[in-house]
C-alpha cells in the first residue's frame, strides 16, 4: 500500500491507474473557443497551472509518453484547450498556462477567459488538477483560479511539481502553507500530491486518484 499525505492506495488501484494511463491515448481536438468544444460524453479531468509549472511534463509522465503534451522552455506554449482520449475511459484536458506576463495582454485575456468559461460550464468535468511549483508555492493568479473553482463548486486538487528541486524542509514548509489555505476552500480536495516528472515521484499515486473517475 502506498500513501501520499494520509491518502492510501492499494496495489490494485495503483495497477489499474497504470494500465489505463499508459494505454491508448489519442489527441482529439485543440479548442480555441467555446463554440468548438467537443460534445460532453466521457468524464473529464483537467490540468491547470501557471506557465512553466511543469504541466506538459506531468501529463507526459502520467501517460508514459515523451511528446503527448508539448514541453518547452518557452512559457505559454499551450495556447488552447487540448483534449486527449484516454482509451475511451476519460478525457484529459490540457488547459493553457495562465499568468504568463510576457505574452500580449489580449492573448493572455483570451486564454484566461477561455479557461474560466470552460471550468464554469462543463458538466462532465470531474476534477481539476491545479499544479503548483514546489519552489514557489501559491501565487496570486493561483488563488484567483481557486476562488472561481470554489464559486462554481468544481472540485480541484493540488499537485506540487518539481519536488526533486527543493530540500525536504522547504517542501514541508510549502506543504504546510498550502494545507492551511485549503482548509478555507470549500471545493478543494484535502490531500496534496507531491510529484517530480523527472524522477517519477508521485506519478503512480496521481494516476490511482484520477482513475476513480474513468469509465471502466
Amino acid at each position: 500500500m502506498t500513501m501520499t499525505n494520509n491518502i492510501e492506495f492499494t496495489k490494485s488501484q495503483i495497477e489499474t491507474g497504470r494500465k489505463i494511463f499508459v494505454g491508448d491515448c489519442d489527441f482529439v481536438a485543440g479548442v480555441t473557443s467555446l463554440g468548438n468544444l467537443i460534445p460532453m460524453s466521457l468524464p473529464e479531468v483537467a490540468f491547470a497551472g501557471r506557465s512553466n509549472v511543469g504541466k506538459s511534463s506531468l501529463i507526459n509522465a502520467l501517460t508514459n509518453r515523451k511528446m503527448l503534451a508539448r514541453t518547452s522552455h518557452t512559457p505559454g506554449r499551450t495556447q488552447q484547450l487540448n483534449f486527449f482520449n484516454l482509451g475511451g475511459h476519460m478525457f484529459i484536458v490540457d488547459l493553457p498556462g495562465y499568468g504568463y506576463a510576457r505574452a500580449a495582454k489580449t492573448k493572455v485575456k483570451s486564454w484566461n477567459d477561455l479557461i474560466r468559461k470552460y471550468l464554469r460550464g462543463r458538466q462532465t468535468l470531474q476534477r481539476v488538477c491545479l499544479l503548483i511549483d514546489s519552489r514557489h508555492g501559491f501565487k496570486e493568479v493561483d488563488t484567483e483560479i481557486m476562488d472561481m473553482l470554489d464559486d462554481v463548486a468544481v472540485t480541484y486538487m493540488i499537485i506540487l511539481t518539481k519536488i526533486d528541486k527543493v530540500k525536504n524542509a522547504e517542501l514541508e514548509k510549502c506543504v504546510a502553507g498550502i494545507q492551511a489555505e485549503l482548509k478555507k476552500r470549500p471545493a478543494a480536495y484535502p490531500f496534496i500530491f507531491k510529484t517530480s516528472s523527472a524522477k517519477d515521484l508521485g506519478i503512480a499515486e496521481v494516476r490511482a486518484e484520477l482513475v476513480k473517475f474513468a469509465d471502466q
